[in-house]
């Protein structure tokens, strides 16, 4: 593993442990050219996995995207970490579980919906204003509604 500070290709293992409920392994490592420690993460792919955006254009699929796009929604709110993570977990769980390598982008950004939805509504609010493309307050207005009907039902 390269030493993200000085490059060296020489870094040392000091500690590893399960992370993500057993899904990833969390590892400790210190760089002996220039002394600094990080924390790198293995975690299991099952297949390569590419995403078919709405113009048919192929690109792979990207966990740090997909945990970047989460986060974004969830700014300045009151998530514990572990939470999303499992919930990013899940998600790229479902999506290599489907037997499919080839998944759409509105399957992601359902799933991601759906993840969102359990975790902070205003995060869901926020990242379904950009994924179904509001133009208007009555977007909001409706997508509150179903929020609403949720809580009723």
């Amino acid at each position: 593993m390269r030493c993200p500070y000085c490059q060296s290709m020489d870094t040392q293992v000091k500690d590893s442990r399960p992370a993500e409920e057993g899904a990833a392994i969390r590892r400790r490592r210190v760089c002996p050219d220039c002394g600094g420690r990080f924390t790198t993460f293995e975690r299991v792919q099952l297949r390569d996995l590419v995403v078919v955006k709405k113009t048919g254009r192929k690109v792979p699929f990207d966990r740090d995207k997909l945990q970047r796009s989460i986060d974004i929604a969830l700014r300045k709110r009151n998530v514990d970490p572990d939470r999303i993570d499992r919930a990013v977990s899940g998600i790229v769980r479902q999506l290599e579980s489907s037997g499919e390598t080839e998944i759409p982008s509105e399957e992601i950004g359902r799933l991601v919906m759906e993840a969102l939805k359990s975790l902070d509504d205003v995060a869901y609010v926020r990242f379904a204003s950009v994924y179904r493309n509001f133009r208007e307050a009555k977007d909001f207005h409706e997508l509150l509604g179903e929020l609403k009907g949720d809580e009723n039902g």
